[in-house]
């Protein structure tokens, strides 16, 4: 599984350093360094929906305070 970031500057403002800490971290904890990439990508070109995130080929938004539960519906649950 590869789970993608933007980091370009919309989202940078929006908290995709605190989305790629906090993702980093969960993969961590569950010992899921082996199944789960995590990568960043410049401009994804939707910088109106806010920190941008993709799951394979699955587009999502997530704000900081969203992650835990973006985790564990679109990364646990399919791991």
């Amino acid at each position: 599984m590869k789970i993608t970031v933007c980091i370009g500057s919309s989202c940078h403002v929006k908290g995709s350093r605190q989305v790629v800490s906090r993702i980093k971290q969960l993969i961590d904890e569950h010992n899921l360094g082996d199944k789960v990439e995590l990568g960043g990508t410049f401009c994804m070109s939707k910088c109106q929906l806010g920190v941008c995130v993709t799951v394979d080929d699955a587009f999502y938004s997530v704000t900081p305070d969203g992650v835990d539960d973006f985790f564990n519906a679109n990364v646990l649950a399919k791991v």
